[in-house]
């Protein structure tokens, strides 16, 4: 950590005060923000997705279950993988206390992933989970949603990710997409990739605040240290 300034306390609050007002400007724009994405425009979702999950197969619509809006996590875990992206388990473990609360203000949390429903189901017992977690094995969706890769999307040397062209070599990219069902008809109404889901984080939220911050900088990647939780004290 590097040396900081040390002052007196009535210094403190004045320089407490000062940063406070860039914070309340950050949050006046972050809710303009939230308010435009409201209102950007949704496409219909004309495909007839269907999904593994506990109760069976079920469809996009089935998902919401009495919700009128779904918010999906695309988590990466291939088929032949042994374990879900140890990234993605990091976002995950932040999911099981709030399902109760989204489904206060009509909202159902569904992680969807291409690996089949035993593997998920292996996982989520080993991790305490119990947010609804779904397998898209064989169906489109996690390819349409521009998080999954096929080997001859990975050949050509690009795929689309967050918009644009990028270059990867994984077959799992994250992500998280959001849908609403009106009259019987649903529609997709927003994702985001990449950095977009850091706010999403609530782990990440709080090393903000602390003093070192997420201490990422010397890393060779940014989540470099991230292991699946149990992993930390082996």
């Amino acid at each position: 950590m590097t040396a900081h300034q040390i002052v007196t306390h009535d210094e403190w609050i004045a320089s407490r005060r000062r940063f406070l007002a860039k914070e309340k400007e950050f949050t006046r724009v972050r809710d303009e923000l939230s308010r435009e994405r409201r209102e950007l425009p949704w496409e219909r979702v004309e495909k007839p997705y269907v999904f593994e999950t506990d109760s069976g197969k079920q469809t996009l619509a089935d998902l919401f279950g009495k919700h009128s809006q779904l918010i999906v996590y695309h988590f990466m875990y291939d088929p032949d993988w042994s374990i879900g992206c140890k990234s993605c388990s990091f976002w995950a473990d932040n999911f099981n206390g709030i399902v109760p609360h989204l489904a206060q203000r009509d909202v159902s949390l569904v992680a969807v992933s291409r690996a089949p429903r035993a593997k998920l189901q292996a996982q989520a017992r080993r991790f305490g989970w119990n947010f609804q977690w779904v397998s898209c094995l064989g169906s489109d969706f996690n390819f349409d949603y521009n998080v999954s890769f096929s080997p001859e999307a990975l050949a050509r040397g690009e795929v689309l990710y967050n918009y644009v062209p990028q270059k990867t070599r994984s077959t799992e990219l994250p992500g998280i997409s959001a849908f609403v069902k009106q009259d019987g008809r649903i529609f997709h109404t927003y994702s985001t990739y990449g950095r977009g889901l850091d706010m999403l984080n609530a782990a990440y939220q709080y090393l903000d605040i602390a003093p070192k911050g997420r201490d990422e900088d010397g890393l060779p990647s940014p989540m470099a240290w991230v292991k699946h939780r149990m992993d930390y004290e082996s």
